[in-house]
């Protein structure tokens, strides 16, 4: 049987973001520690200070790294299409909490 889900706070560039998952709350604010690492490097290389834009700038970046990975170990493809999916969930959670206020 599965973990029921939990919310679980994070907060990227001051804003908080509550996450439902049943993925480790440590794990989460590694996930949000790493996504605003990201944003940061893109902010610190790019001439906006939109955040939106750079979110997705840096989700591009992050898009790559997954590219690379994806393409290059087929043993781990598994897993980390597995990660990404419940990522993704995590995110479109998000940011509908956060559009509701």
């Amino acid at each position: 049987m599965s973990e029921p889900a939990r919310v679980i706070p994070i907060e990227i560039l001051g804003q908080q973001y509550p996450i439902r998952t049943t993925l480790d709350p440590r794990y989460v604010a590694r996930l949000a520690a790493y996504v605003e690492e990201k944003i940061r490097t893109t902010a610190d290389i790019t001439p906006t200070t939109d955040t939106v834009r750079l979110a997705v700038l840096a989700a591009l970046n992050i898009a790559d790294e997954y590219f690379h990975l994806r393409d290059g170990d087929v043993s781990e493809q598994e897993e980390v299409r597995d990660r990404v999916a419940r990522i993704e969930l995590m995110v479109d959670e998000a940011l509908k909490n956060a559009a509701q206020g």
